[in-house]
Formats: structure tokens, C-alpha cells, sequence
């Protein structure tokens, strides 16, 4: 049994198998996420919202903020993939499933897009960061560079500052792995319904849905992205 406890929100269309396994940032909670089936709309999407394992001033960590992250990253990834082995086990499949993940939490997505071996629907970062980008391009899951990845980040983000993420991402890609890189004039937080419309946009792309137009750009250069406000 999967050690992390998750919240299940269902869809408004039961029938469907469409899942997105949404992880909160530092100090937060599933709870911080239950509008975001009314915000996005999508009646066909379940709602997955692990809360993260180490508690941290009335809320929760994904790994230690202070000192070495490293082992509480891999512990986290190693609960985390315990929890998507027994969705799929349940009937939740990997190739449906939309992982994303809001600045811990968006740490935590990459780390399961590149480490876990089953592909994705989609992976989505937002104003997140990445623990060791070397350590994850030696140690990728043959499935990593088939992923299909967006990352976003705030212009104005003084909690993980862009240019950092920025450099991060860069070196991911250049180790070539696909990510899409959109800038916000934002801070560290959903830049509203501008942001939550992409969001909206790249999971009805990758879940295949009809009329949903072109899918969303692959590998942009965190250097020459336009920002999106």
C-alpha cells in the first residue's frame, strides 16, 4: 500500500480513465487544491492530490528546505512512484495520467517525469525548480525523453528566482529531454485564468481530446520564450 495519503476528487464523467496527480508546494496541502476542477473544467478529469510526507507549520514538505534536499527528494519519489504503481494497479493507467505540480510540488513532477518508468500523458511544472539536473540526466528512466513536459515560471518570483529554473531547464534540455518553457509576468504563484487557460489547453492536448487544436511547443529555449502575462 502507497505510504503518501491522496485525495481522490472524480469526474464529472465517471466512465472516463483521465487522471491529474497534482502535487502541493512547501507549507501547503490537497487542500489547497480543491478548486482546481472548477477552475479548469475539464468533466472528463479525475483529481489526484497526495499530500507530502514531512509536516511543515500547519501544512507539508516534500523534502527539507534547510539542508541536503537530495535525500528527501528521492525518498519522496520513491512514496510517490509506491503511489502511481497502485493507481495503475486500480485501473488509473500511466499513458492517461497528467502528473503536475506547483513549486515542491513542481520539483517533485520532474523528478517522477524522469525517474519513473512508464510515460506520462503529460508532465506540468509550475514555478518549480529542479534538485540536481546532472543527477537526473545520468540516472533518466528510458521513458524520460518521450515525455511531454511543460514548465512554467514567474518573471517576478522572488521564492525560486527564474533565472535559476531557467538555467536548470536549459541543461535538461540540452541533455535532451522535451520540455516546453513558458514565462509569466508573475510572481510565485497561477498567474489566473491566463496561466490556468495553457494549463487547461496542454492537458486537453496530451489527453487526446477533440477540437483541441495544435499541441503545445516542445523544447522552447527558456532564453528566447516570449512572456505570456
Amino acid at each position: 500500500m502507497a505510504r503518501l495519503r491522496c485525495h481522490f476528487l472524480p469526474a464529472a464523467e465517471p466512465e472516463s480513465r483521465r487522471l491529474l496527480l497534482m502535487m502541493h508546494g512547501l507549507g501547503d496541502s490537497h487542500e489547497g487544491y480543491l478548486w482546481l476542477p472548477s477552475a479548469l473544467q475539464l468533466p472528463w478529469l479525475h483529481y489526484a492530490l497526495p499530500d507530502a510526507p514531512d509536516p511543515y507549520y500547519g501544512g507539508y514538505s516534500w523534502f527539507d528546505i534547510f539542508g541536503d534536499p537530495v535525500p528527501g527528494v528521492r525518498r519522496s519519489y520513491a512514496w510517490l512512484a509506491e503511489l502511481l504503481d497502485e493507481l495503475q494497479q486500480r485501473g488509473w493507467p500511466a499513458d492517461q495520467m497528467v502528473v503536475g505540480g506547483f513549486s515542491q510540488g513542481g520539483l517533485m513532477a520532474l523528478e517522477v517525469a524522469l525517474r519513473y518508468p512508464h510515460r506520462f500523458a503529460g508532465v506540468i511544472c509550475i514555478s518549480g525548480a529542479v534538485c540536481d539536473p546532472e543527477g537526473l540526466l545520468r540516472e533518466q528512466s528510458p521513458v524520460a525523453r518521450q515525455q511531454r513536459i511543460l514548465a512554467t515560471h514567474g518573471r517576478y518570483d522572488d521564492v525560486l528566482p527564474i533565472e535559476t529554473t531557467r538555467r536548470q531547464i536549459r541543461r535538461l534540455q540540452q541533455g535532451g529531454i522535451p520540455i516546453e518553457w513558458v514565462e509569466f509576468e508573475k510572481a510565485h504563484t497561477i498567474a489566473g485564468e491566463t496561466e490556468l487557460a495553457l494549463l487547461r489547453r496542454f492537458i486537453q492536448s496530451c489527453c487526446g481530446e477533440a477540437g483541441v487544436g495544435a499541441p503545445g511547443r516542445t523544447g522552447g529555449d527558456p532564453s528566447t520564450e516570449p512572456a505570456r502575462d
